[in-house]
């Protein structure tokens, strides 16, 4: 897991867009499955620019942080499981909210182990989804540190496959 120390130094470039207030706040689920070739990624589109990504979006009031993250698994990806308490990491990107201004929005990314999948969903329809190899799914997307998570992700899967 990633000290609270690394990540909030990660964020000092953007000091002056905090105090701006042109930096967001989201959570997203990093879903997982296991398969006979070790873990399988699952990665959806965005809806505006089709690219690869997780399922995120916004915390929302009364709701802890992960169980937002879970929400967001459930109504992108049709997807649910056992999900982490404990954030994995964090990453950052650009985000074009309405009026096409730009924002950073940090993403506190939650591991959600999946274990049941569905055809119905909330957004059926709007995005693609696949399941790939770490290494594959790390390729495919766009962000440079979400491709650390998902790397760090396979990584610590192979590691303790070794250890059994």
């Amino acid at each position: 897991m990633e000290q609270p120390d690394r990540y909030f130094s990660k964020l000092t470039p953007y000091a002056h867009r905090v105090f701006q207030g042109d930096l967001v706040e989201q959570v997203g689920a990093l879903c997982y499955r296991k398969s006979l070739r070790g873990i399988e990624i699952l990665l959806i589109t965005t809806r505006e620019t089709k690219r690869w990504t997780i399922p995120k979006g916004w915390p929302v009031d009364g709701t802890k942080p992960y169980q937002a993250a879970e929400r967001e698994a459930w109504q992108e990806a049709g997807v649910r499981g056992k999900i982490r308490k404990k954030t994995f990491g964090h990453y950052t990107y650009s985000k074009y909210l309405k009026g096409n201004e730009p924002v950073t929005s940090v993403v506190g990314v939650y591991l959600l182990e999946v274990r049941r999948e569905r055809l119905q969903f909330p957004e059926r329809g709007q995005r693609e989804l696949i399941w790939r190899h770490p290494r594959e799914a790390a390729i495919l997307v766009k962000e440079p540190e979400l491709k650390h998570l998902i790397s760090k992700l396979g990584r610590k899967w192979k590691a303790r496959l070794a250890s059994t």
